[in-house]
């Protein structure tokens, strides 16, 4: 994925993974910010409940505003990849 754009967004580094996606850094093409970005993975987006389940926490996260936690910019789908891009807290 490293080099790769989805939608506006440029892939520049894997960040880490775990058991609802894979977390990369990325650079907002229009913006020129640093994000971070959260995919689904290929073979968890035809999973109905992983998908709903993942909207669901990028939903969730979108509503609350705390120090901690970072901003949701956007939920997207490109290329048959579903992600969420937040703020980058490097």
């Amino acid at each position: 994925m490293i080099g790769k754009t989805l939608s506006h967004f440029r892939i520049v580094a894997k960040l880490g993974e775990g058991g609802m996606g894979v977390v990369y850094r990325a650079e907002d093409e229009r913006l020129r910010r640093p994000v971070a970005l959260k995919v689904l993975p290929p073979g968890l987006v035809g999973s109905e409940e992983r998908r709903r389940r993942f909207l669901r926490e990028a939903r969730a996260a979108a509503t609350v505003t705390h120090p901690n936690l970072a901003v949701v910019h956007k939920i997207d789908e490109a290329e048959g990849m579903v992600f969420i891009a937040q703020l980058f807290l490097g």
